[in-house]
């Protein structure tokens, strides 16, 4: 069956979309074909590649909008799940492309290395003795040990699309949680406090970043864990997490999330000076700070889940 294959590539600055026709083969994939193309079409298209088995994460594009390993995808699923014979093949989102499919990584490393992304091994081991730890310990982390580089979670994330400036990416918290979880590790804070310092609190928790990792890790939740680290740790707090604990400490005084309260237990009075913000609140009813809330008839019920969740490790 011929397919087409439409490459957003780049050069120099320009930018162009070039169609490439090919007769999609038995267990091609999105790769196989695009080494075909630069093989026997067009030897000036560029994308980098290297193990072929989806564990150097070196190949990840975008099909049709989507983050995939180009190695381990094949082209005829992507046909039939879109129903067309002509795909869209573009770079990673939300890096700097340096030529066709090819994307520059070196500030992504730059933000990896700030939550030290290396074990800062407890006193009481040693280079004879080693850093054991019991297979229950291991398991903590051993997910995250399982993530690749390949960019999927960068690409597809609404926080980083919306504003990178002030967030590190999915996978850096991943690899911070990693670390945080590791009970060898001493300096629980080397990694967590540059990860509250570089938007810990400001993901979207759009679930992209689970959505499309290639490997099933899910740094949405690594997010979650390093969050509540930061309550077990006492943190100085932040808008962020007054917001969670406003959360929390509406279900546990009333059993329910009062909303004309919110902004101000998150911001305090900064939520009521900013005038035209605070009109809108008080308009539609949600900031009325002095309003009492009502207490469900069944609080003790809420409160015993509330501590039994406490419990859960």
């Amino acid at each position: 069956m011929p397919i087409t294959l439409k490459i957003q590539r780049s050069l120099e600055g320009k930018q162009w979309t070039q169609d490439y026709s090919l007769e999609l083969e038995k267990g091609m994939t999105v790769l196989s074909a695009l080494i075909k193309i630069k093989e026997t079409l067009d030897p000036t298209l560029s994308f980098t590649a290297s193990c072929r088995s989806g564990i150097c994460g070196a190949c990840a594009v975008r099909v049709n909008g989507n983050a995939v390993l180009a190695c381990e995808t094949p082209l005829g699923d992507l046909v039939k799940r879109y129903q067309s014979e002509t795909l869209t093949i573009a770079p990673l989102a939300n890096f700097v492309v340096l030529r066709d499919l090819i994307v520059d990584w070196k500030p992504k490393y730059t933000n990896l290395k700030k939550i030290k992304p290396a074990l800062q091994p407890k006193d009481e081991f040693s280079a004879a003795a080693g850093c054991k730890q019991s297979p229950a310990d291991f398991k903590k982390y051993q997910k995250n040990s399982e993530c690749i580089l390949c960019g999927s979670c960068v690409s597809e994330c609404s926080k980083s699309t919306a504003n990178s400036n002030d967030f590190l990416e999915p996978f850096v918290f991943a690899k911070a949680q990693k670390f945080v979880a590791d009970s060898r590790d001493k300096d629980v804070l080397a990694h967590l406090d540059p990860a509250v310092k570089e938007g810990l609190w400001k993901c979207f928790n759009c679930q992209q970043c689970a959505a499309k990792c290639p490997k099933g890790l899910n740094p949405a939740e690594d997010i979650e864990k390093l969050r509540i680290m930061t309550f077990k740790k006492k943190m100085s707090s932040n808008a962020g997490s007054d917001h969670a604990q406003a959360f929390y400490d509406d279900i546990r005084d009333t059993g329910r999330l009062d909303e004309t309260k919110l902004g101000f237990k998150t911001e305090g009075v900064k939520s009521a000076l900013r005038v035209p913000f605070a009109y809108r609140l008080m308009k539609t009813g949600k900031l009325a700070p002095f309003e009492k809330t009502e207490v469900i008839p069944e609080i003790e019920k809420v409160r015993t889940i509330l501590s039994a969740a406490k419990e859960v490790k």
